[in-house]
């Protein structure tokens, strides 16, 4: 199938000729014009950032940002330009995307009140130190890498939102016969957050962004506590 290039899901980049795409004075299309000038970026990182960033806000307010498997790290900036409350985030990935400092420098030119407020660690996200009143976010960490992060955010009881993908399946699972294994490990994510005291949420961001559009909310209940990690979101197959 051939990708349309102005589609939200399109992996082609934004480029300096798309600005045109984006007018009016909304955050999201300055946001969208100031990448297509950085000339980086893939549309759908973009869109991918912006839906998942504006409906963690709603429940996530304030707290320093923690982007965990960050990629270019967009989700941290869009994370702190949604919400000014938060002081700073920091965006974690193994390795620094090439252009990731592009992308900073021309956001932080349009927006000069983020200099010196994001900082990028590339290293391993078990390394960093969570804290209560952190907002954890993560867009797409494969597999079992959202289990990691989810481990992150309640070991220390903080605020999380996931867009998890590529999900690592049970086909024995005990729900496999009524829903996809894929949407079981889903549950069993959301399930283990309730049980930690979490008040849950679970959305979609548009599916003409990404079929992998699950959105996991863990907003900090009265009785949430720091907890042992979660392990892996699937069932030991029976004997």
């Amino acid at each position: 199938m051939v990708e349309h290039l102005g589609a939200p899901g399109s992996r082609k980049r934004l480029t300096p000729g798309a600005v045109e795409n984006f007018p009016g004075d909304g955050l999201f299309e300055r946001l969208a014009r100031v990448i297509c000038v950085a000339n980086c970026l893939p549309r759908k990182e973009l869109h991918e950032a912006w839906e998942t960033a504006r409906r963690a806000r709603r429940r996530l307010k304030g707290g320093r940002v923690v982007d965990l498997a960050c990629g270019h790290g967009l989700l941290g900036y869009v994370m702190l330009l949604i919400d000014d409350t938060s002081p700073s985030a920091i965006c974690v990935d193994k390795r620094k995307p090439a252009s990731a400092s592009t992308l900073a420098a021309a956001l932080e030119a349009a927006w000069p009140r983020l200099q010196g407020r994001v900082t990028y660690i590339e290293g391993k996200l078990e390394d960093v130190e969570i804290h209560a009143s952190d907002v954890v976010v993560s867009a797409h960490a494969c597999g079992g890498l959202t289990d990691r992060i989810l481990d992150k955010a309640m070991g220390a009881g903080a605020g999380v939102c996931v867009l998890p993908c590529c999900q690592r399946v049970d086909p024995h699972h005990p729900l496999a016969g009524w829903i996809a294994p894929e949407l079981a490990v889903d549950i069993d994510r959301a399930a283990r957050l309730r049980a930690a005291g979490y008040v849950v949420r679970a959305q979609h961001i548009p599916v003409e962004i990404t079929p992998k559009n699950r959105l996991l909310i863990g907003v900090p209940g009265p009785r949430v506590v720091a907890s042992a990690p979660l392990g892996p979101s699937i069932s030991p197959r029976p004997p």
